[in-house]
């Protein structure tokens, strides 16, 4: 036996070996590894980044706000008297009261509950067109693909806040569920571009994949095809994307109650109680502080978390 065949046997029994020197187990050696998936791999990179973790503790705590506030105040927000005007804060006030007597921190936590509402419904209705219109371009392509792609080019160069204001102005209901329905309606009409873009485009490169001519050529329909095999590969693309827009949606609803066109009194928002509080800043600022710092840390929130999401799921970033 030459010398590398030695080396190499030699090598080879030491592998076979566990730490303390006996034999390896299965587990250890001789079994080939499962092979790692994309999801896997994003959820390794995930949980090692701080920034993914933070952004993730203050979403759940927003959405626990919105869900339960009685586990965060046990004051009413509607429980207002003028003999409490600007008053410094008291018992469970932490923050004092605004110009109508009314518990700022109360507000703020029961604010939340209309603002995620609306983000997430808006987000929902919003991943529905992008899902629809982005799986029919990017599939069928040819005129298909030509029509819708220039909706979307329509759609995308309409200034959302702008076109918000218009067609919420023609609502003239002051029904609190109108309202609302009004608001969702709007940003999802006007919303769904980005995700449609990245649908479609994450679409185009699974539909040449192998295991769909496969299908294809053990008779699945288009349908079938569309629903079984490229959504689940367009879907993850376009969830990273909703969750970054539902931050923005939420934004957008609070500008457009600040501008007394989204939801009306005595809806409770961020953007009305910013509103009221910016009227009143002089007499005391906290009013305008405290909704204006819960809507910034939410939006900040679902940003960040979306931008780790979508870090985490492109292979080009690792």
């Amino acid at each position: 036996m030459s010398d590398f065949e030695t080396v190499a046997a030699s090598e080879n029994q030491a592998a076979r070996r566990g730490p303390s020197g006996e034999p390896g187990t299965p587990n250890q050696v001789g079994q080939p590894r499962k092979p790692r998936s994309l999801t896997g791999d994003a959820w390794r990179d995930l949980r090692r980044k701080p920034i993914f973790w933070i952004s993730l503790i203050l979403v759940l705590l927003v959405t626990a706000m919105a869900a339960v506030p009685g586990l965060f105040t046990s004051n009413n927000p509607t429980d207002c008297a003028l003999s409490r005007q600007h008053a410094a804060p008291s018992g469970g006030a932490i923050f004092g009261y605004d110009f109508q007597g009314c518990d700022t921190y109360a507000r703020a936590v029961y604010g939340a509950r209309a603002s995620l509402l609306v983000g997430a419904l808006s987000a929902l209705l919003t991943g529905a067109i992008a899902l629809l219109v982005g799986m029919l371009a990017g599939y069928f392509g040819g005129w298909v693909d030509a029509v819708l792609s220039r909706v979307i080019d329509v759609v995308l160069g309409i200034p959302l806040l702008l076109a918000a204001i218009v067609l919420l102005k023609r609502v003239g209901s002051d029904s609190a569920t109108v309202r609302v329905g009004a608001v969702i309606f709007v940003l999802a009409v006007l919303g769904w571009t980005t995700a449609a873009r990245v649908v479609r485009s994450s679409v185009i490169t699974a539909r040449e994949q192998d295991y769909v001519a496969a299908a294809r050529m053990l008779g699945a329909g288009d349908g079938r095809i569309m629903w079984r095999h490229i959504l689940p590969n367009a879907l993850a693309p376009a969830i990273v994307v909703l969750t970054i827009a539902l931050g923005s949606f939420i934004a957008a609803e609070a500008t457009l109650s600040f501008l007394g066109i989204g939801l009306q009194e005595p809806t409770i928002s961020w953007g009305i109680d910013i509103n009221n509080g910016r009227v009143h800043m002089r007499e005391s600022a906290t009013p305008l502080v405290v909704p204006s710092a819960f809507l910034a840390l939410t939006v900040l929130a679902f940003i960040m978390l979306g931008d780790a999401i979508r870090d985490a799921f492109d292979p080009k970033l690792r």
